[in-house]
Parts: C-alpha cells; structure tokens; sequence
C-alpha cells in the first residue's frame, strides 16, 4: 500500500515537484495515523458535539478527491451520506491513499505555468464554484494535514497511539 515511506525526494524544486512532496508527507502521516485502527477508535468522539475519527476520516476522502481532481480539471461532487455508507473503513483508507498517491504523481515535475492552469472546481447544487489552485494549498491540503493531526490526538486518546518509531521528519518508521 502507498506510503508506508514517503517516496524519495525529487531531484529539483520545481513547483510541481514541491506541492508534490507535500501531498507526499500528507500522504505518509496518514498512512501512519489510519494503521491499525480500531473499532474503538474509529467510533472515538472527543465530545458528544464532535466528529468521530470515522467521519473525520470520511471527511479526509472527501478532500483527498478534491486534491486529486483539481490537477485532472475535474470538477469535485461532494459524495452523500447514503454513498459514503456503502464504503468501508479499509476502502476509504486505501482510496485516500490511492487518490493522494495519483495526484502527487500527476504534481510531479510540472512547472509554474503547468500549476497555474490547475484549477479547483466544486459542484454545489446547480452552481460550479471555481478557485485558483493556490486555494488547494490552503484549502484541502492544509485541512487533511489537520485532520490526520486530529486522528493522531484521537487514537492517542481512545488508547492506541500510533507506531512510536514513526518519523514525519524522515518520512520513514525507523527499524527497532
């Protein structure tokens, strides 16, 4: 499965290269926070008005869609309630790294100019909104970055935190 490690570093600092590498240690952390869930954390709540770790999750595929379809030119359609029902903690978990994996491959490499023709597009009822790929950056990006923090405090909380030789900095687990 991706992201066991992070991918090695790319040769130069080309904007696509970058953006790539921070889908990559997105995609990592995740990895590393999703592993050897449990039911009980996956039903973990911090307080009786906040999300679970599941849906946290479910809400993490969501923007892993988002940050997949934008370097496509696909316009992103929120999945509902009932079709996020019908998927599985392990097929969320591996689409997200899946989607994480090919938009980080489809970054890599391109230029300025290629990243400037990215564009986020959301369909919302009737209406299409459309952004500049610089919202990425700080919109779905920036947010899973947050959300996989936040699965990494719950499952620390429900018991089971994650592997302690798990290094973001080298984006690999260190041999015991």
């Amino acid at each position: 499965m991706s992201y066991q490690q992070i991918p090695d570093y790319p040769e130069n600092y080309s904007s696509g290269n970058i953006i790539s590498r921070f889908i990559d240690g997105l995609g990592y952390r995740y990895y590393w926070a999703t592993e050897e869930l449990t039911d009980k954390d996956l039903k973990y709540k911090p307080s009786a008005e906040g999300k679970s770790t599941y849906e946290t999750i479910e809400h993490l595929y969501w923007l892993s869609i988002m940050i997949l379809d934008a370097p496509q030119h696909i316009t992103s359609i929120r999945l509902t309630k009932d079709d996020l029902s019908k998927i599985t903690f392990k097929n969320l978990r591996e689409n997200t790294l899946h989607n994480l994996k090919k938009a980080s491959e489809l970054c890599a490499g391109k230029t300025a100019n290629d990243i400037a023709v990215f564009t986020v597009r959301i369909q919302k009822g009737e209406d299409t909104l459309e952004f500049p790929f610089w919202n990425m950056m700080n919109g779905p990006i920036s947010d899973a970055l947050y959300h996989t923090g936040q699965i990494v405090s719950f499952r620390r909380s429900s018991g089971n935190p994650i592997h302690p030789r798990v290094s973001v900095f080298l984006g690999k687990t260190k041999e015991l």
